[in-house]
């Protein structure tokens, strides 16, 4: 299984399991093969709760971690309509939202037409960016009110996978900095009922599929 001279290494990423968690985990396997420490990194994250596709840079493959953070992405995202959460994922606090009736199909598809394109997007207060040199999620934890920079991102696709209130299932193909849940979020504001991921899954980064991904490194 383990091919030391491999400088690419795609692997799914399991729900429950932090990026962090993933790099060490093969680092580790790695480094018990070769018999010293080996050089591991990411090329994106993905939250705790959400699983598929991450690209690892392996050695002087590490060195190259830049060609790949521009990449275009795709995932499978599950929201949950009529509530909203502090984090805008399962991890948060949810509230329902007083009065939510669910809106037709009809409605559903125009609103995801409406987002295809280049929009704007809040980037999360529990985010990775840095504020003021700290973590936004830290200071978001810590009860710290700040003002979110915005990002344009591109929408390429956004197809209706399922919809059975109060679960919407959608695939999306979106630019580089996308945040998947500000999106969903965007989705459930624009239909008037709120809504916050339940579950994301990262099926493709540029020419990348997670159907290619080697078995057996982060068991």
């Amino acid at each position: 299984m383990v091919e030391m001279d491999k400088e690419i290494l795609i692997v799914d990423k399991p729900a429950g399991m932090s990026s962090f968690g993933v790099v060490a985990r093969v680092r580790r396997k790695l480094s018990e093969v070769a018999g010293r420490k080996v050089k591991v990194g990411h090329t994106g994250t993905l939250d705790p709760f959400a699983t598929g596709l991450m690209i690892l840079m392996v050695g002087k493959g590490t060195k190259r971690g830049g060609e790949f953070l521009k990449l275009d992405k795709e995932y499978v995202a599950t929201a949950r309509l009529g509530a909203r959460s502090t984090t805008g994922d399962p991890e948060g606090e949810v509230t329902e939202t007083v009065g939510a009736e669910a809106p037709s199909e009809e409605r559903v598809r125009e609103v995801l037409a409406g987002l295809t394109g280049e929009i704007w997007q809040t980037v999360p207060r529990y985010s990775a960016v840095k504020i003021q040199g700290q973590r936004a999620y830290k200071l978001a934890r810590a009860g710290k009110e700040v003002e979110m920079p915005q990002r344009q991102v591109r929408v390429y696709e956004l197809e209706l996978l399922r919809y059975e209130w109060p679960e919407l299932v959608v695939r999306c193909r979106v630019s580089s900095g996308t945040y998947v849940r500000a999106l969903a979020e965007r989705i459930g504001d624009e239909l008037g009922v709120g809504a916050y991921l339940t579950a994301l899954r990262r099926t493709q980064v540029g020419e990348y599929r997670v159907e290619e991904v080697e078995e057996g490194w982060i068991e």
